[in-house]
């Protein structure tokens, strides 16, 4: 008996597949043999009685034996995989063959507009705020893949207002009534404001905050309704990593953010 032992997740489960396929095998043969038992019963054929018992005897052996094989061939170490390296790694080259693109950056891989977090202790995937369970790389690829054909829900309008509420309370507090005059803060500041209550940086995670930044600032998306204009200062701070977001454009590209400002149209 072999047992599935290899790095890849896809063909353990293709053998695994196989071996599944061959024990339903079993049990149509099984099914078969007993139909077989039953019409002899209701017809009283004698003869083919005993023949037709020791049939489905042989064919329930068999089955019994193929799924013991196809239980004890399982032994894949499924936690520790999805914990390690080689399952991120294997995500990345399946979307390779599959032409979808997914690049990763800080521990979280991007494939536009999702992000998308391994849970190695759940045994998923967290698709922005939605797991998944199905981890077979080809399947999860195909299912992003089919994700990036939807709508995109991302709503830059409101996106934009939060900011600018936030962004005006920075500006109130420094004791300047200077909103829509150009006066730069950093998201990182409007990130801290906006996950102020308990427990929100963990369901808004900064690497969300800077993907919907890019989100907005691609939108073309730029006015409030209040009529002051939004902008994406840059600053000698994106020269280093420290007081910057970052995010993975959808050509795979590192791009970083820094400030934003509010100004009068």
């Amino acid at each position: 008996m072999e047992n599935v032992c290899t790095n890849s997740l896809e063909k353990a489960l293709a053998k695994t597949e196989a071996d599944v396929d061959a024990t339903l095998r079993a049990a149509v043969a099984v099914v078969r043999s007993l139909k077989k038992f039953r019409v002899a019963t209701q017809t009283g054929n004698l003869r083919e009685l005993s023949k037709t018992i020791e049939s489905a005897e042989q064919a329930i052996a068999a089955l019994r034996q193929q799924f013991t094989n196809t239980k004890e061939v399982w032994n894949f170490d499924s936690e520790n995989y999805i914990a390690s390296r080689a399952f991120p790694e294997e995500l990345l080259e399946m979307s390779k063959s599959l032409g979808v693109k997914i690049f990763e950056q800080d521990e979280r891989l991007y494939c536009y507009p999702f992000l998308i977090r391994i849970l190695p202790n759940e045994l998923a995937v967290q698709i922005d705020k939605t797991r998944e369970k199905r981890l077979q790389p080809s399947t999860l690829v195909n299912h992003l893949k089919a994700l990036q054909n939807k709508p995109v829900r991302f709503r830059p309008e409101t996106f934009l207002e939060s900011l600018f509420s936030a962004y005006e309370t920075l500006i109130k507090s420094r004791g300047k009534d200077h909103v829509g005059k150009g006066i730069v803060i950093t998201l990182l500041e409007i990130y801290r404001l906006l996950t102020l209550l308990p427990g929100q940086a963990k369901e808004y995670s900064r690497q969300e905050f800077a993907r919907d930044i890019y989100l907005l600032d691609r939108s073309g998306v730029t006015t409030t309704k209040r009529g002051v204009v939004v902008s994406f200062p840059a600053s000698t701070g994106t020269r280093w990593t420290t007081g910057t977001i970052r995010v993975i454009t959808q050509e795979g590209q590192d791009k970083r953010y820094y400030g934003i400002s509010f100004s009068e149209a």
